[in-house]
C-alpha cells in the first residue's frame, strides 16, 4: 500500500515507482528507493550512483557531488538500487562494502553475472586487504578505506567516469563500424575479406583473379565499397576492414 507522501518542492524529481529508473515528481527524500540529485556534468548522461546504508555519509557526499554538477542517485542498500536500476544507464558506482542484506561483494558479482560494465569505487569502514584484493579482482575500480578525504574519492569517481565514458565512445564507434560493413553486399564482402586478409594483393587484377571475377568488375566493386565505408584509400579500406573482421564472429 503506497503511503501519503509530502507536497512536492519545486523543480526537483526524485526516482521511483516503475523499478526502471523513470523520473517523477519529487515527493521528499526516500531512503528505500533511492534519491536523486545533481544536474548532467558537463552536458552528460552519466550518473553517480550511491550505495550506502550511512545515511550521514550519502548526505554528505551527495551534497558535495551536487555542487560540482554531477548527477547523483543514492541508496541505502543494495536491493534498493537493484530496484530502481535498468541495468543499462552509464556511469559509476560508489559502493559500501557492508551493506544489510546482500552486500557489496555480492551486489559486484550480481552486477558481473549480467554483463554490467559499471565501474565500482568501494568504500567500507570495516574491510580489510583480502576484501580489497577479492573486490579489486571482481573488476573494481577502487577500494577506499573510512576514514578518507572526500577530495581523494571525488578524484576516483572523475576517473571512473572518463572510463565510463571511454566505454560508451567505443561502443559508440563499434556500432557505427558494424553499421558501415552491413551496408555491403555478399560480393562486396568477400572483397573486402580477401583485401583485409592479403593487404599486399588488393589491385582489381589480384582481388579479380582470386574471386574469379574481372579486374573492371572487381574495380567496381572496390570503388561501391570506398563510397560506403567512407574512405578515400585503399589502405584506410584494409585498416578498417582488418578491425571490423577482427571484432566480428566468422562462420566457419
Amino acid at each position: 500500500m503506497t503511503k501519503p507522501s509530502d507536497p512536492a518542492p519545486p523543480g526537483r524529481t526524485d526516482r521511483r515507482g516503475s523499478g526502471i529508473g523513470s523520473a517523477t515528481p519529487y515527493r521528499g527524500p526516500d531512503r528505500r528507493k533511492g534519491e536523486r540529485r545533481g544536474a548532467d556534468r558537463r552536458g552528460t548522461s552519466l550518473t553517480v550512483f550511491l550505495v550506502d546504508n550511512d545515511e550521514a555519509f550519502r548526505v554528505s557526499l551527495a551534497n558535495a557531488l551536487q555542487l560540482r554538477d554531477f548527477r547523483v542517485e543514492s541508496y541505502a542498500s543494495a536491493m534498493d538500487f537493484l530496484f530502481a536500476y535498468d541495468g543499462v544507464e552509464p556511469g559509476c558506482l560508489v559502493l559500501d562494502y557492508r551493506l544489510p542484506g546482500m552486500n557489496g561483494l555480492e551486489l559486484q558479482a550480481h552486477l558481473n553475472s549480467a554483463g554490467n560494465t559499471l565501474p565500482i569505487i568501494f568504500v567500507t569502514g570495516h574491510g580489510g586487504v583480502p576484501e580489497s584484493v577479492q573486490a579489486i579482482k571482481a573488476g573494481a575500480l577502487d577500494f577506499l578505506e573510512k576514514p578518507f578525504s572526500q577530495s581523494v574519492l571525488i578524484e576516483r569517481i572523475e576517473t571512473a567516469l572518463a572510463m565510463a565514458a571511454e566505454r560508451i565512445a567505443s561502443k559508440a564507434g563499434t556500432a557505427r563500424l558494424n553499421a558501415k560493413f552491413k551496408r555491403l553486399t555478399v560480393r562486396e564482402m568477400e572483397v573486402v575479406s580477401h583485401m583485409a586478409a592479403n593487404p599486399s594483393q588488393t589491385s582489381s587484377k589480384e582481388v579479380g583473379a582470386r574471386l574469379g571475377i574481372s579486374p573492371r568488375t572487381a574495380d567496381h566493386h572496390r570503388a561501391r565499397i570506398l563510397e560506403k565505408l567512407q574512405v578515400r584509400t585503399v589502405a584506410e579500406l584494409v585498416t578498417l576492414a582488418q578491425r571490423y573482421l577482427s571484432k566480428t564472429p566468422r562462420s566457419k
